[in-house]
């Protein structure tokens, strides 16, 4: 599988720091979380899109480790690069300033496929996720 790789800009705000001036651990997430959301965008197949399918993708891990501290109005880059697709989405993710494009943080995730309507995994992507991959693989 060629890996899929989207960027995403982020400026950090004043709400995302902690009592030390810099960003919460906790926020790193919501970082992610815009990166993947367009990740998907690319791919062509949305939050929307897994809902008409009849699936979503919750978050079974995610693994974090901070290099260096981000700070106020400091500009980001979210990287995050789609590793597997089957039988879970694995996503890599790296945060860097954009200037110095020095690394501040790694990440991973993981989602699991699961069906809205029952709750239980399903084990391969849906049929329309996988077309969409193959378009961009081409």
């Amino acid at each position: 599988m060629k890996k899929i790789k989207s960027e995403s800009n982020i400026t950090v705000e004043f709400y995302d720091l902690d009592p030390m001036n810099v960003v919460w651990h906790g926020n790193y997430v919501k970082y992610l979380e815009k990166a993947r959301c367009d990740l998907l965008e690319k791919i062509g197949y949305t939050y929307d899109d897994m809902r008409q399918d009849g699936v979503m993708y919750p978050v079974a891990t995610v693994e974090l480790k901070f290099v260096k501290s981000a700070f106020f109005k400091q500009k980001l880059i979210a990287e995050a690069v789609l590793e597997e697709y089957q039988p879970a989405m694995v996503i890599k993710y790296r945060i860097l300033d954009s200037e110095t494009k020095e690394v501040l943080c790694k990440a991973k995730t993981m989602q699991i496929c699961v069906n809205i309507n029952t709750g239980e995994s399903v084990y391969s992507a849906p049929e329309n996720f996988v077309k969409k991959l193959d378009r961009i693989e081409e």
